[in-house]
């Protein structure tokens, strides 16, 4: 169908002049100028200006007849051309002048898509600000994040990562399959849970693993992924490398569980490690408290730090000094907290503006109040998480004999009264009951339950039948929102806020906690947003 004259009159005039193909012949002055500035006038003379930012020949070129709107033969606009190439100049230009900061090209890509490939992480900020979608797919239905993955792009992850919170564990197997170390990093410093797993049952260790890649293998043991975790079919990351064919991965994960794996922790020595997350002493700039990575914990030993006395020794007084101008680690139960006025773990580009290394743009209109959409969480931002797993898992539970394999491949049917051979664990019940949490969709499912007894300290543990053998109960490290103050958090604290809410921590998952007021019954979820989130 033809446009009817009503239809083109409505039309802006270079949108016009775009969708009819008709083009105002540039007069002598403008294609001199043009020339004069190394161009003609065509498409891909004003992709080239584009890209290399000189926004005096485009304006030239638009005002000569040639519309802004021009695209190449797989469909890509110049604004596609600047973003690629950095030229921010180009890209506020291209924006003011009606290009969509989210045109597609023929292969359904963004610009935003295209700086994540061929750019810098300035340009991906600033068109992340000007309202690009981070969750956009191109035809092979990729993400930013994940074309940030598969480029092996560091740098961009970060600038992304608080953009896609719930895509960061899917971006941290995929890195690991991939092999690429820095991106694992920079994923789990940002909100990827080392802990996180396929539908199967693999973690990024066994993914990584699997394929023979050394040092995302490394990487991952640095930063808490355990050696010993089994899939859904009893199988360990030492054996998956060594069936395909990595014998070197496999012997540097290679080793039989030691007495001390099959140990019931106390929570308050995984609140140790989360309380070693946090530097022991303010920044040399006095800034406010640092998070460490788990990077840096782990390399550490993963224990809580202790400050030396003038003799040398370790003081385990001075582990229990406030740190960092008073900000304290302690239990979230009975706590007060503030409320942060951009709210928990939302982006820290949420307030800035890009000044394009120092050229202030026009563009300011064009920002949306929040830099990624991401509404406040909660009123606590969640910055670790720690779980240990028993070398073991509850396979089947029938006629009140549970089926336990041991790591290794050993099977053993238990009865209540025994004990589990190679371990001090004993079986104390057997049962099934009615459960709900995120593994069955938060609905009430009956599940098998075998409870266990350590032998020494007489810690017991309910093991679930499908589910990780926990030696403990799950800990979190969190941050008050408002005043930086560090709190441990496990399920079932209490706490409120200084405007009088009151809060339950209703669970506390690898990835994220759940919270509920306790005055409207909301649920909140609050994601890992990790120590540089």
């Amino acid at each position: 169908m033809k446009p009817t004259p009503f239809l083109i009159a409505s039309l802006p005039v270079a949108a016009a002049l775009a969708f009819s193909g008709c083009k105002k012949e540039p007069g002598a002055g403008e294609r001199e100028q043009v020339h004069e500035a190394g161009y003609e006038m065509s498409r891909e003379a004003l992709f080239r200006a584009a890209e290399s930012d000189d926004i005096r020949a485009m304006k030239t070129m638009v005002s000569g007849g040639l519309s802004v709107f021009e695209e190449d033969s797989i469909g890509r606009t110049a604004l596609h051309a600047a973003a690629g190439a950095g030229a921010i100049k180009a890209v506020d230009y291209l924006l003011d002048e009606g290009i969509k900061v989210d045109a597609r090209d023929g292969q359904e890509r963004t610009p935003l898509m295209e700086a994540t490939i061929r750019s810098t992480p300035e340009m991906v900020r600033y068109l992340l600000m000007q309202g690009a979608d981070p969750q956009a797919k191109d035809a092979e239905q990729y993400k930013p994040l994940m074309l940030a993955v598969r480029e092996n792009r560091p740098e961009l992850v970060a600038v992304l990562a608080p953009y896609v919170r719930e895509d960061l564990d899917d971006a941290l197997l995929a890195a690991s399959i991939l092999g690429q170390a820095e991106v694992i990093d920079e994923l789990t410093n940002y909100g990827a849970s080392v802990y996180c797993r396929l539908d199967d049952g693999r973690t990024p260790l066994m993914l990584a693993a699997q394929r023979g890649q050394t040092e995302a293998v490394e990487m991952l043991l640095s930063i808490g992924a355990n050696r010993l975790t089994m899939d859904q079919d009893g199988k360990t990351a030492a054996e998956l490398a060594r069936e395909a064919g990595f014998e070197e991965v496999a012997m540097r994960l290679d080793g039989a569980p030691e007495a001390g794996d099959f140990e019931l922790a106390d929570t308050a020595e995984l609140s140790a490690e989360l309380m070693a997350v946090v530097d022991p002493g303010p920044p040399a700039d006095g800034s406010a408290a640092r998070v460490s990575s788990d990077h840096e914990v782990a390399a550490s030993g993963g224990g809580a730090e202790m400050a030396s006395n003038d003799d040398g020794d370790a003081d385990p007084q001075a582990a229990d000094e406030p740190v960092s101008g008073g900000t304290e680690t302690r239990e979230l139960e009975g706590a007060v907290v503030g409320r942060s006025a951009t709210g928990a773990g939302g982006p820290q580009t949420e307030t800035e503006t890009s000044t394009g290394g120092g050229t202030a743009f026009s563009s300011a209109a064009r920002q949306s109040p929040s830099a990624s959409g991401e509404k406040p969480a909660g009123p606590v931002v969640m910055r670790s998480y720690r779980q240990r797993e028993l070398p073991l898992r509850v396979e089947s539970v029938q006629d009140e004999v549970a089926t336990i394999q041991v790591v290794g491949g050993q099977r053993h049917e238990m009865t209540v009264g025994e004990t589990i051979p190679g371990t001090k664990l004993k079986v104390v019940k057997i049962e099934r009951r009615m459960q709900s949490g995120k593994e069955h969709g938060g609905e009430p499912t009956e599940v098998s339950v075998v409870e266990v007894e350590d032998g020494d300290g007489g810690l017991r543990r309910d093991l679930i039948v499908g589910l990780p053998a926990l030696s403990h109960e799950p800990v979190a490290l969190v941050e008050d929102a408002a005043s930086g103050r560090y709190y441990v958090a496990r399920r079932g604290q209490r706490f409120s806020t200084e405007d009088g809410d009151e809060y339950l921590v209703d669970d506390v998952r690898p990835s994220q906690l759940v919270l509920e007021d306790l005055d409207s019954g909301e649920m909140t979820t609050v994601r890992l947003v990790g120590p540089k989130g």
